[in-house]
């Protein structure tokens, strides 16, 4: 086989069994989808070379963390020089913020930047402090503009994520558009400013102007070392948990089940994506087990992809929400509710799009298990 076929990375897996991290050598086969896996400790194969759906090509750079065999691993680096300069050259990270005044129609800014490629690997809804709005805008401090700009930006939650793609950080100005929205409007109809945006200054969202800038911005909002970067925005009263699980996010419906979420009246006082571990998952999902025959492939289900959970406020959230969900197989939701979210984006009982919460009394405590355990 040519090496035009053959894409090769470095990947970690932790075993939690073992408390180890693990190296491998991964190589995916563009040829049938076939990905081989070779563990670099023992110079043993470790997988032998098989067709495998689950991973696709553009899932595949350094940074990202791919689901094969229930195993979720980490991309850390490229296998070979091939495959750094044919996968690795143009991708690049870049801060993306939707700012306070356009946080209600996220749903659609998530699935204009869905639709243009990008791959979302972090997420977080956070209220900024005066102090960390200075510290932010820091080089603009000098400016006639910059007290507004704080007080609009610290005046209500703003989202953070990290969007990656090829030439990220000048593709996503691009859909941007001009930084007054008025501009934006008459020169980029279609652009995110022109669409949501009001004004220049509240335009809607932010963009990174350059590679180092991005690099500056996303270590403020997700620190890779030190600290915790600003906290998220749980409120902890009148709600209940929802967690867009793994697959929908990996089909692309993040945006458009945000969006569904908004149109029914209920609001979303906190967001963030996790990548849970197997332990987390079955420590989360441990009401059912027992109770449910599909428990062991629930946990695999959540714990195979980044997940996003909400806190949704709404009248008797637990309940309304949970009807609004949807019954658990997506077929029965299409036959007895056709408008829940299970039945216009569920595939089967278990890549149902949605985790809510079933028990009024489980409501707190799953909120807390995401924003209070696993946000510490």
């Amino acid at each position: 086989m040519s090496e035009e076929d053959r894409y090769s990375f470095i990947a970690e897996w932790y075993d939690p069994n073992a408390a180890l991290q693990r190296r491998y050598q991964l190589n995916f086969y563009t040829k049938d989808g076939s990905v081989e896996m070779y563990d670099m400790k023992s110079h043993r194969l470790f997988l032998r070379r098989t067709k495998y759906d689950e991973v696709r090509k553009e899932d595949l750079f350094v940074g990202n963390k791919i689901n094969v065999f229930s195993r979720l691993l980490q991309l850390v680096d490229y296998g070979d020089q091939y495959t750094a300069r044919k996968v690795g050259s143009k991708k690049e990270k870049t801060l993306a913020l939707i700012k306070p005044d356009a946080v209600t129609k996220m749903g659609l800014i998530i699935e204009a930047i869905l639709d243009s490629g990008f791959v979302i690997s972090k997420a977080k809804m956070v209220q900024l402090s005066r102090t960390e709005a200075m510290d932010f805008y820091n080089e603009h401090q000098s400016r006639s503009f910059f007290s507004d700009l704080v007080s609009f930006m610290t005046s209500g939650p703003i989202v953070a994520m990290e969007l990656i793609g090829n030439e990220a950080v000048t593709t996503w100005r691009k859909l941007l558009g001009p930084t007054n929205s008025s501009t934006a409007r008459s020169e980029l109809p279609q652009s995110i400013r022109a669409r949501f945006g009001t004004d220049g200054r509240k335009n809607a969202a932010h963009g990174s102007d350059s590679n180092a800038s991005a690099a500056r911005e996303l270590e403020f909002f997700f620190p890779s070392s030190t600290g915790y970067g600003p906290k998220n925005t749980a409120k902890f009263t009148d709600c209940t948990c929802c967690i867009i699980k793994p697959h929908a996010i990996s089909e692309g419906l993040t945006g458009k089940i945000l969006n569904a979420i908004l149109d029914a009246g209920f609001d979303i006082s906190a967001l963030q994506m996790f990548t849970m571990e197997r332990a987390n998952a079955e420590e989360f999902y441990e009401i059912y087990k027992g109770v449910l025959a599909e428990y062991s492939d629930m946990v695999v289900e959540l714990c195979s992809g980044p997940c996003i959970a909400l806190e949704i406020q709404g009248d008797d959230a637990p309940k309304t929400f949970r009807e609004f969900c949807g019954p658990a197989d997506p077929e029965i939701a299409r036959h007895l509710r056709p408008r829940t979210l299970r039945a216009c984006f569920g595939k089967s009982k278990i890549k149902n799009a949605v985790h809510c919460t079933d028990l009024p009394e489980d409501a707190l405590l799953e909120v807390q298990y995401f924003y209070k355990i696993l946000d510490s």
